[in-house]
């Protein structure tokens, strides 16, 4: 019966290709950027240009293809470009010329990707801690020990590694980084068409759903992650074959272009849709776009740019055909209109509910004397004892640390300006806890903050040239670039639907690349007199921004725990749909939460060029763990709803008070990344024990 229509003729089977859409539109981006790669270039493709197209995207095929395998189970992994540089620093420092080093360490380094998915696993899929905190912290932690091993660039591989990655697997014919890439498509193959890969699918659609039907969610989810930590280890081997030597960073810029490859090869995010197949397509095809800016004569600043914006683009094309967060928030505001109008607007029905309440039931109303005073006691005591309970230990750890740390130090330091420096240092995470914490309270992340930070300093320094008068106007200007970066990220988030991760990752990106075409890779100018003496100064004993500091804190309290604005912000992170159904505005308060965050970003861009006279590139990179850190020590929930800023102003000064320790120690600075990645690792289990 099924196969007949309406007027009884049978009707014709159709091919159903929504599943196969993705692919379908990698496929074609693939074959336009190539025939306008061919038309760009008179020549046409040669066996040369072949080969080296196959041996340029390989590295971001493997790891973007390890990354599609976690987002397909709905998780997110931000360690593939550390792995990737882990592997590259040992394989350039140990590996030597004999064909037995050469394999043994190529297969050690396969596991060394492998031990750090599981690492990633274990927090994950055994303890259920949120994947993108996880991964971050592990992010940190893998960078630290690669700066251990190396912490520069240097050391040297076999020519043999070389040859045989990237050079012919058939002389003239068929070029050996094409073999690597079908082989990994090979095994993906056998993945997806065994039950793991089933698993894989079932767990991303819906996992409890999977869970129901019998399938093993926590070792779906742990072989997922080694896997793919085997992919990314599969991407360094490469790529330090292609290069020849070592260097610590050289994975850090393939983080953006891996998840750009894989939402480009039509993988949704969230999981159960996408593949293998597409990301590879997508890798391509974003290397071949780069390719074509080159042609172009573009700067190659704006690689960064171009890959955050496809990246977006991508997001967007993929959710084209379902209904938008734009859409929805249209619909839900001529619902609240209509609602307005009508009185039946959730806020109008409680006053009229009170209203009436104290007409008709006098025992409603305000009780006075001392039954209320005895009411808001028990109130006071009831709400901040849960308060006190996730805020308390992070200044009970820095009692420790300064206790610890005077008696070691006792020599080397006085009090006040012990003080006076853990304070200065604070008021930068301070600051960012602000904003950070407000987007972690509401559920989000906020990725776009290290070069938010760096291109705010660099204009400020480009535009004020040691100039006080200069720094009057220019100082709002960089603030509002700023505000203007997090209402972008708002405005993706809050009204386009896309993933807080995606969308200010790619800002990241797209802000890092600005910043270099502003300043050419070299920033210039320095900072104004007035704001080195804001930072560095003395007022009443103290540098000035101490006394800033502390009307900051002020201001921060009252702002997320006694206006509006902070109550729609805990509502939003205990329930998006609850807090839409209780006449939030979920769309307005997001957007203010993002531009919050990028002020606050703007300002510590501000106060770090007054601190160190000058800006550079990558000068908010040291500051993303810790803006995270200092949120989940000072008891704040990662997934939203709860937490205090007190809380994040001790995490804050403890997170700096052991920095300040650990410096004066002979431990290495790359000490800190590992110390600082164990402690939100420690932090986000402690609160899941006592939030259990």
């Amino acid at each position: 019966m099924s196969a007949l229509v309406a007027n009884g003729l049978p009707r014709r089977p159709r091919l159903n290709l929504g599943r196969q859409r993705g692919l379908i539109i990698a496929v074609a981006a693939f074959a336009l950027i190539i025939g306008v790669l061919y038309a760009l270039t008179p020549a046409g493709f040669s066996y040369f240009d072949f080969s080296f197209m196959s041996a340029g995207g390989a590295t971001m095929v493997l790891a973007a293809m390890g990354e599609t395998m976690v987002i397909l189970t709905g998780g997110f992994d931000l360690s593939a470009g550390a792995v990737i540089s882990l592997v590259n620093v040992v394989l350039a420092t140990h590996m030597h010329e004999t064909g037995a080093s050469q394999i043994g360490w190529s297969a050690a380094a396969l596991a060394i990707g492998a031990l750090a998915g599981a690492f990633n696993a274990l927090f994950i899929a055994v303890m259920r801690l949120p994947a993108i905190v996880v991964t971050l912290a592990n992010m940190f932690i893998v960078q630290g020990v690669t700066l251990l091993i190396l912490d520069q660039p240097g050391g040297k591989t076999p020519d043999g590694l070389t040859s045989f990655f990237t050079g012919d697997a058939i002389p003239g014919a068929l070029p050996a980084p094409v073999v690597v890439v079908a082989v990994a498509l090979a095994i993906w193959a056998v993945i997806k068409n065994s039950r793991l890969g089933t698993g894989i699918y079932a767990v991303g659609s819906d996992e409890e759903g999977a869970r129901a039907s019998g399938i093993r969610i926590v070792a779906v989810k742990f072989a997922t992650y080694v896997i793919a930590g085997a992919f990314y280890a599969a991407g360094g081997l490469f790529i330090t074959a292609q290069t020849g030597s070592g260097d610590p960073l050289i994975g850090a810029p393939i983080l953006l272009q891996v998840f750009a490859a894989t939402v480009l090869g039509g993988t949704r995010l969230g999981g159960g849709r996408g593949g293998c197949l597409g990301t590879a397509f997508g890798a391509y095809t974003l290397m071949l776009t780069i390719n074509v800016l080159l042609v172009l004569n573009v700067p190659a600043y704006y690689s960064t740019v171009a890959e955050g914006v496809i990246l977006i683009l991508a997001v967007l094309g993929g959710s084209f055909g379902h209904q938008s967060r734009l859409a929805e928030y249209g619909a839900m505001l001529r619902l609240r209109w209509q609602a307005w109008r009508n009185g039946t607007r959730p806020s109008a029905l409680a006053r009229v509910s009170r209203r009436l309440a104290l007409d008709i039931d006098p025992a409603a109303a305000p009780r006075r004397g001392d039954e209320l005073a005895g009411a808001a006691w028990r109130g006071w005591v009831r709400r901040h004892k849960e308060t006190l309970r996730y805020v308390a230990p992070s200044y009970a750890f820095l009692v420790i640390v300064i206790v610890v740390t005077r008696i070691v130090f006792r020599a080397e330091m006085s009090a006040l300006p012990y003080l006076n420096s853990v304070l200065v240092l604070s008021s930068f995470l301070a600051v960012l806890g602000l904003g950070q914490g407000a987007v972690i309270l509401t559920g989000g992340l906020d990725l776009s903050l290290p070069w938010t930070i760096a291109l705010c300093g660099i204009l400020l320094t480009g535009t004020v040239e040691g100039s006080d008068q200069a720094a009057a106007w220019a100082v709002p200007m960089v603030l509002g670039v700023g505000i203007l970066v997090g209402f972008v990220n708002g405005v993706g988030v809050a009204f386009l639907g896309l993933s807080p991760i995606v969308m200010t990752l790619a800002m990241n990106g797209i802000l890092e690349g600005l910043a270099l075409v502003y300043d050419n890779g070299t920033p210039h100018g320095w900072s104004a007199p007035a704001l080195r003496w804001f930072m560095t100064g003395e007022l009443g004993g103290v540098a000035p921004a101490v006394w800033f500091l502390i009307a900051f804190v002020a201001a921060a309290t009252l702002l997320l725990s006694r206006t509006s604005f902070g109550r729609r912000i805990y509502a939003i992170g205990n329930s998006v749909r609850a807090a839409r159904l209780s006449g939030v505005a979920v769309g307005t308060t997001l957007l203010g939460v993002y531009m919050l965050s990028g002020f606050c970003s703007a300002l510590v861009g501000v106060m770090l060029t007054g601190f160190n006279g000058q800006a550079f590139n990558g000068m908010g990179d040291n500051y993303l763990l810790p803006s995270i850190a200092v949120i989940v020590v000072g008891g704040t929930v990662i997934t939203g709803g709860r937490g205090h800023y007190l809380g994040i102003l001790g995490g804050a000064l403890l997170l700096t008070a052991l920095s300040t320790a650990l410096a004066g120690t002979v431990l290495p600075d790359a000490v800190r990344h590992i110390i600082f990645g164990a402690v939100v690792l420690g932090a986000i289990l402690a609160l899941r024990e006592q939030s259990a």
